[in-house]
């Protein structure tokens, strides 16, 4: 190809990201942020279904533990290899191609968890669906960042992202009813069966018209910006935006890149706050059903709904983030927020754990506020990253995740061994110190183009 001809595509797709950037929210951009919204509600669910399940098995398969930690924490190692994996095979294939597998995979492997018979069965199906769960959230999360309009992108993606904790919120509701009522398969058959249907229906979801440029597909990019531009009249500027104005695509870049002099900075950064974020909110979201269950004594269905409780705090906690967060701004809000987690943790264990209620209260509040930065954190790494390597950099941070998420479970079981509760929540309250800190580094976001953000 002759230097003019890659020129001229390049003048091409600045063109078309231009005409994309102008148009606000419209009805074009709901039916992807419902089919997606429906994935996402399914990964959560599928994600804390064990949870509620495990109270149970505890007693039914005579677990220790040991074993109950390493179930809960290998469906994590999976979540890991499935971020890496998807988040390279969404470059590649494409968005919408690389959710549609992971959604599938997960919905199969919760059939598989409903059919185990024992343990080891169960830890496999676990690990493989984890796999699934691990890739669909943040392909998910890219794809509709990539969808989203400039102005107020904050708010359109975190009420999407909502969808998160509010599947989160209803896997507690149902657990707390289902479990008891209909035995422990009922969860993963709940998982299993609609995951499969959305993933049929994410398929015929348009693809991201930025990644269709990013690859030189320029003609499929600009039919579907013309369906965006046909579907409402009006425009964020009454004249469009010079291209000059937007960055050049750079050349197609691999994983070195997340330590180059413009990356590695917001790549230490967001690493330390997904590991941070995930390590306190699954071990603690993980084990809180089974501490009020075998610590207090309290009845199943008691146990199960006040541990579900955590999930409808962070609910209106997102719900809060989603409404401020282009007003205040990313950096402040994570800065607030585990600010007030940390405070909650050391409130708890020095006043002690000898009480239930006290326990459930700082417990609740400490899980929604640090909960609504893990939402945060899935609009800020996508935006700080650019279209050619979007993907694979936010499935690789997600990867850190999976991993304090691992190490979280088997972190709470070894403290409660040793240290009691009280040294549990001192280290959650640690940990998010170290994120506090980490926080005020973050660049802001809010109102910026994400070409620009990241060039």
């Amino acid at each position: 190809m002759s230097s003019s001809t890659a020129s001229a595509l390049d003048l091409r797709g600045r063109t078309l990201i231009a005409r994309m950037n102008n148009v606000p929210f419209s009805r074009w951009h709901m039916k992807p942020r419902v089919i997606m919204g429906s994935a996402t509600f399914f990964d959560a669910f599928d994600a804390l279904s064990l949870a509620f399940v495990l109270p149970v098995l505890k007693g039914l398969w005579d677990l220790s533990v040991g074993q109950v930690g390493l179930l809960i924490s290998i469906g994590y190692i999976g979540q890991f290899i499935g971020a890496l994996f998807f988040g390279s095979l969404a470059e590649k294939i494409g968005r919408v191609k690389s959710a549609m597998f992971s959604i599938g995979l997960m919905s199969v492997m919760a059939i598989g968890c409903m059919l185990s018979g024992n343990y080891e069965w169960l830890l496999v199906c676990r690990f493989i669906q984890g796999i699934g769960v691990g890739g669909e959230v943040p392909v998910a999360a890219v794809y509709i960042s990539e969808l989203s309009p400039t102005k107020a992108r904050g708010r359109f993606f975190m009420l999407y992202e909502m969808i998160f904790p509010i599947g989160l919120m209803v896997t507690g509701q149902l657990g707390a009813w289902l479990v008891p009522s209909y035995g422990w398969k009922s969860m993963f058959l709940v998982g299993g069966v609609p995951g499969i249907v959305i993933a049929i229906l994410v398929l015929f979801l348009p693809e991201s018209p930025r990644w269709l440029i990013s690859r030189g597909r320029h003609d499929e990019a600009e039919r579907l910006i013309e369906q965006l531009e046909a579907s409402t009249p009006k425009r964020v500027n009454p004249e469009p935006e010079p291209v000059d104005a937007l960055a050049a695509p750079a050349p197609r870049a691999d994983w070195r890149e997340l330590f180059s002099r413009v990356y590695r900075h917001r790549t230490f950064i967001v690493w330390t706050l997904w590991f941070c974020s995930y390590l306190v909110a699954n071990g603690l979201n993980n084990w809180l059903p089974t501490l009020y269950r075998t610590v207090y004594n309290l009845d199943l269905t008691v146990a199960l709904r006040t541990a579900s409780l955590t999930n409808v705090m962070q609910v209106v906690a997102t719900l809060a983030c989603a409404l401020l967060v282009d007003h205040l701004g990313r950096r402040k809000w994570a800065g607030f927020t585990y600010a007030g987690g940390a405070a909650c943790f050391i409130a708890v264990a020095l006043l002690g754990t000898d009480s239930v209620v006290r326990v459930a209260c700082f417990a609740t509040l400490a899980y929604a506020l640090v909960g609504s930065t893990n939402a945060l954190l899935y609009l800020y790494t996508p935006e700080i990253y650019p279209t050619r390597m979007r993907a694979s950099a936010t499935g690789l941070a997600t990867a850190w995740l999976r991993l304090g998420s691992s190490a979280g479970p088997v972190l709470v079981a070894n403290l409660v061994g040793f240290g009691g509760l009280p040294s549990v929540f001192i280290a959650f309250g640690l940990i998010c110190g170290v994120a506090l800190g980490v926080s005020f580094f973050m660049i802001e976001t809010r109102g910026r183009k994400l070409e620009e953000i990241a060039p």
